[in-house]
This record gives structure tokens, C-alpha cells and sequence, in this order.
């Protein structure tokens, strides 16, 4: 998984290695496709504690982030994950959520989250930054409190599973219209309507044969 410094999001990689952008729209979010319950557990890359610091270095935080991780918090990372899967499902599909979900995000979010800073950038310019000696648990921290953000805020409704019948991967739509339905167009966007269209054309070919 590789980061897009120009455009938010994330570059994963199709079954068959060719790589596409993927933008979930939240922090939170951007954790997900690491791995997941159940068997979304296959799909897991947080296996050590420099995994989840090359994460943080490909996500939507601003760069510069001096981590540390240990390997108790990379356990409490997937733990979060796992728990913020769920509810996104759950509300991607106007399901209840869970409370013992709920415990988990409001239980990492009560801890100390990464602290910002000023630093002097090009010309006259200033840039944000991070405190030095980050830990994992302030990084969880911070992503479970975008979480809370979202969850409570005006997009929560907005929270989706992509509309392709074999992707599973959930995004929030913050487009103006609001009617994102997958994850990538150059991905499950182009296939499904080449599927469509290969469909339309099927059924015009049987009708002329009629």
C-alpha cells in the first residue's frame, strides 16, 4: 500500500497487481484496508511494528511524524480496526452498533492523542507538525477521535460498502451530490459498467435474434 502525497487516498493493488487509488474519505477509514475481522483477516499487512508506522507515514496525517510503536499497541491497532469495521459495516447497512464497538473506539480515544506543532517552512511560510516521540497509542488515539468525529458528524449517513458485488471496502462520500457507489472508478466503477454495457449489448443481440 503506497501513499498519494498530491490527491487524499490510498494506492492499493487489484488481485491481479495493478494499482489504483482508493480514497475512504476519513482517517479512520484509511485504517480498514489493512486487514479486518472475520475473513477480511487474510487481507492483514499489520504484522509487525513497522507496519503500522509505514501506515501512518501513507496516511492523510500531515508528514514529519516521529513514531514509535510497540508490539502491545500494534495488538491495540488491529483491535481498533476490527472494531471500526464492524461499525462502518453496520452503518453502511443502517445496522445498530455495537456497543462493545462503541467501547472500543471511546476507550482509545479517552487516552492522550498525538500533539501538534508550528514549524518553520519554506520562505516566510509555516507548516504543521508533530510533537517528537509519538507513541502507537497516541496514534490510535488520534484515529479513534476522527472516528467519533465521524460517526457523530453531518457525513455519518454518508458512511458506504462499495456498490460492487465482489468489494467490500467502505468509504465515506464526501462528493457534493453524494452519490458515490464505489470505491474506485478505475477499479469497480469501470468494471461494473462494463459489465452493464456488456449485458445491454447481450440482451440487444437476443432481441434481434427473436
Amino acid at each position: 500500500m503506497e501513499s498519494v502525497t498530491e490527491t487524499p487516498g490510498l494506492t492499493l493493488r487489484t488481485p491481479e497487481g495493478r494499482p489504483y487509488l482508493f480514497d475512504p474519505g476519513a482517517l479512520c477509514l484509511e485504517l480498514l484496508p489493512t486487514g479486518g475481522p472475520g475473513l477480511l483477516a487474510r487481507y492483514e499487512v499489520l504484522h509487525e511494528p513497522a507496519d503500522l508506522v509505514r501506515w501512518a507515514a501513507r496516511s492523510r496525517l500531515p508528514g514529519g511524524l516521529d513514531l514509535a510503536v510497540s508490539a502491545s499497541e500494534l495488538a491495540d491497532a488491529r483491535a481498533l480496526r476490527d472494531a471500526l469495521h464492524r461499525l462502518a459495516a453496520d452503518r453502511a447497512h443502517g445496522r445498530g452498533l455495537a456497543a462493545c464497538d462503541l467501547d472500543v473506539v471511546n476507550a482509545r480515544a479517552a487516552r492522550e492523542p498525538l500533539v501538534a506543532r508550528i514549524d518553520v517552512g519554506a520562505g516566510v511560510g509555516a507548516v504543521r507538525a508533530w510533537a517528537p516521540g509519538a507513541t502507537g497509542d497516541q496514534l490510535l488515539s488520534t484515529v479513534a477521535r476522527d472516528a467519533i468525529d465521524l460517526f457523530t458528524g453531518p457525513y455519518a449517513r454518508r458512511i458506504r460498502e462499495c456498490g460492487s458485488h465482489d468489494c467490500s471496502l467502505l468509504f465515506v462520500d464526501t462528493s457534493r451530490p453524494g452519490r458515490r457507489r464505489w470505491c474506485a472508478m478505475e477499479r469497480c466503477g469501470n468494471r461494473n459498467k462494463a459489465r452493464a454495457h456488456r449485458a445491454r449489448r447481450s440482451g440487444s443481440v437476443a432481441k434481434g435474434k427473436s
